[in-house]
């Protein structure tokens, strides 16, 4: 699709159930609930992809992202959204993410459903030119002084949050909890 704000979303309610379907630029017009997905993808050495988006994105444009993902299509489940974004941005077929948590994110003009997965991705990646303008392999320790430094979206920034408290809470280390 040559233009991202004609695809079209299920709108959702805040109990995540399918109340309607918009493109996503009305949808972003309206501040409309819907769905996402978003993947924490470490490589071999528990190096987390980190990446800055282009600056064609809809949302948060230019910022860095420590997530790799995106709107869930209408008609289409979290889970499919989820392989398929993943290997979209980057490059890559047969990532196989594992579903962590999902949360209601909410800002002034935004609402969606965050469904978060991990996935460990070995070989080369080809990032995605019309959605990644950079990209690297980042230890936790990077990314946490980043986090300080940079500016990520929003979103990504609390799911990381939530990541880390998970993985705290269930006393693994986030470098030796991928998979």
């Amino acid at each position: 699709m040559s233009d991202p704000s004609e695809e079209l979303l299920n709108v959702v309610d805040h109990q995540d159930r399918v109340i309607d379907t918009v493109a996503r630029g009305e949808v972003y017009r309206r501040r409309l609930t819907h769905r996402c997905v978003m993947i924490l993808v470490r490589n071999a050495e528990g190096r987390i992809f980190v990446h800055r988006r282009s600056s064609d994105k809809l949302f948060a444009p230019g910022a860095y992202d420590i997530f790799v993902g995106g709107v869930v299509g209408a008609g289409e489940t979290y889970a499919e959204a989820a392989v398929r974004e993943a290997e979209e941005e980057l490059g890559v077929s047969g990532i196989r993410p594992e579903p962590l948590f999902k949360f209601l994110f909410e800002q002034e003009n935004y609402s969606w459903f965050c469904d978060v997965y991990r996935a460990e991705w070995t070989g080369a990646v080809s990032p995605q030119a019309e959605e990644i303008d950079w990209h690297d392999w980042l230890t936790d320790e990077e990314v946490a002084e980043r986090l300080r430094s940079w500016d990520f979206v929003p979103d990504s920034r609390e799911a990381y949050r939530r990541y880390l408290a998970a993985d705290s809470a269930s006393g693994s280390s986030s470098a030796s909890s991928s998979s």
